[in-house]
């Protein structure tokens, strides 16, 4: 692709996504829908999507965005629900597309069929992320839909394999199908759990921000490439590791974290507005191919295969929340405010995206009905992001889901500070008892007040002479502050491994200190 019309769609989608903000209607909505008008633009060039650059390129750095941001802690509490649904459901999905598609389309073999099946199997993580966030779901539901998203990718591409396998006869067979999952899976993780701790290691010595900006942008793409190198999944080995750098990423100097947030945030803002609109550009492209299937044949298809999706869904989404609950009464017990209105929630936030259309495209031509499957899941991708999309937030609204309880998080919060703040004034008594960290009264007190201004306002540098270490005042009073930041932060730390807060809050509990220091240790201009 040369270069003006990339320029051209990532300058157009970005005006798309920004103008959203303005509107009620979600930003992925709204760049589908530029994406379908504009397709059709005389001048605007053919935006195929080329699955050699939409998997290796732009699936990492998305899955990794939203990976660093999940909670650890919180997704492996709600371990159960998301593998039913990351696993269980998208083979459940690509049977019961698959029989259907089937039944429904003369001359669809069962292979083939099971290759459709495959392709719109997983939800996407892009739309379930984009619509949860915009939403402000409960915890929960936001938890196991974002749990789902990461992880449903690797079992569909798997199945898609081994479905494609038995297409062209090549290791068809249960055997050769459970032997190419296993190896997915496990060595996808198992390549994820190589790489992060050399990883982390090597984010923690690097002093440098640009540098470590730099790792940070490479690493989703080395676990990706590592992992498909020796035909395990990808998608899982960055997974992997995202959650591990997220969960320690406190560990890291404050200049980075705070650098690397405002990187990714571009990063992903650019890359998701790409995305979406390029899902309503292949409308040309889809069409064309279409061939003997045009007319209303190839309507009646599209409107089974998707209906077959979203009923699927909650035909596996209802069973999954309650029969467990019904066999087991440690769960009963962990769970006990289970309704039907999650399910309902979850099961038709099953929106799919440009995963699947990436899959579709990456179907060999020799395959049998390829045209037909481009152009099935070309109408399920749109036909889920419209209906249930725009449904989704009048839904949620008309099911009355009890609200976050603000004072609840504002008295944890509270709670969190006020140990962090007598954990910094035990280590500035402890510091101050020392000679070499001596301070004129005025700056000794301000260290004390400091900690009930960090609610309000940032404070200031202030100046001065050590007379036994030569060290300026200002460089003791930052010295000393940072000490005690670093006290606060491992508090909060252990506040959130024990469970008394949550990831969100311990970020934005880091990020104000974080700027604090900041504030504190600002470079001079050079």
């Amino acid at each position: 692709m040369e270069v003006l019309p990339l320029v051209a769609l990532v300058a157009g989608c970005a005006v798309v996504a920004g103008l959203a903000r303005w509107t009620p209607v979600p930003a992925p909505l709204l760049l589908v829908a530029a994406g379908l008008g504009a397709a059709y633009v005389p001048g605007v060039p053919s935006y195929a999507l080329d699955p050699h650059i939409v998997l290796p390129l732009l699936l990492p750095p998305l899955l990794y965005t939203a990976a660093v941001d999940s909670s650890y802690l919180d997704l492996r509490a709600n371990m159960r629900p998301v593998a039913l649904l990351s696993v269980g459901y998208v083979l459940f999905a690509t049977v019961a597309v698959g029989y259907v598609a089937y039944l429904v389309v003369p001359g669809l073999s069962l292979p083939v069929a099971l290759v459709l099946g495959a392709v719109i199997a997983p939800p996407d993580a892009v739309a379930a992320t984009a619509i949860a966030r915009k939403l402000g779901l409960p915890n929960r539901i936001t938890t196991i839909l974002q749990g789902e998203s990461l992880v449903n990718d690797a079992t569909a591409i798997t199945a898609y394999k081994v479905a494609l396998a038995a297409v062209v006869g090549v290791g068809a067979g249960w055997a050769h199908g459970i032997a190419e999952f296993l190896l997915a899976s496990v060595g996808g993780v198992g390549v994820g759990l190589l790489l992060m701790v050399p990883i982390h290691h090597l984010r923690k010595r690097l002093r440098e921000p640009l540098l470590q900006n730099t790792l940070s942008l490479l690493i989703p793409f080395v676990a990706y490439a590592a992992a498909e190198r020796v035909h395990a999944s990808g998608v899982l080995a960055v997974v992997v590791v995202a959650l591990y750098l997220g969960h320690r990423n406190w560990q890291v100097d404050f200049a980075t974290r705070l650098q690397e947030e405002a990187v990714w945030k571009m990063v992903a803002f650019l890359l998701e507005s790409v995305v979406f609109a390029l899902i309503g550009l292949q409308l040309p492209v889809v069409l064309k191919g279409l061939g003997e299937y045009e007319g209303l044949h190839a309507a009646w298809y599209a409107l089974a295969v998707f209906l077959v999706v979203v009923a699927a869904r909650f035909a596996w989404v209802f069973p999954a929340t309650f029969l467990p609950r019904v066999l087991s009464e440690r769960i009963r017990e962990r769970e006990p405010d289970t309704n039907w209105k999650a399910p309902v929630i979850v099961g038709w936030a099953g929106m799919r995206g440009v995963v699947s259309l990436a899959i579709a495209f990456s179907v060999p031509m020799g395959v049998p009905h390829r045209n037909l499957i481009l152009f099935l899941t070309f109408t399920t991708v749109i036909g889920t992001l419209v209906v249930q999309g725009l449904t989704l937030p009048p839904l949620i609204r008309r099911l009355r889901l009890p609200p976050k309880d603000l004072h609840a998080e504002t008295l944890a919060e509270a709670q969190a500070q006020s140990e962090a703040s007598r954990a910094a004034e035990e280590r500035l008594d402890e510091l101050l008892s020392e000679p070499a960290n001596a301070l004129p009264p005025p700056l000794a007190d301000r260290l004390r007040t400091v900690l009930e201004r960090r609610r309000n306002a940032v404070w200031e540098r202030l100046g001065g002479v050590n007379a036994e270490t030569g060290e300026s005042a200002d460089d003791v009073y930052r010295r000393l502050s940072r000490e005690m930041i670093g006290a606060e932060r491992e508090v909060f730390v252990s506040l959130r491994d024990r469970r008394r807060i949550d990831d969100e809050m311990l970020r934005a509990l880091l990020r104000r200190l974080d700027l604090e220091e900041a504030a504190a240790y600002r470079e001079e201009s050079t």
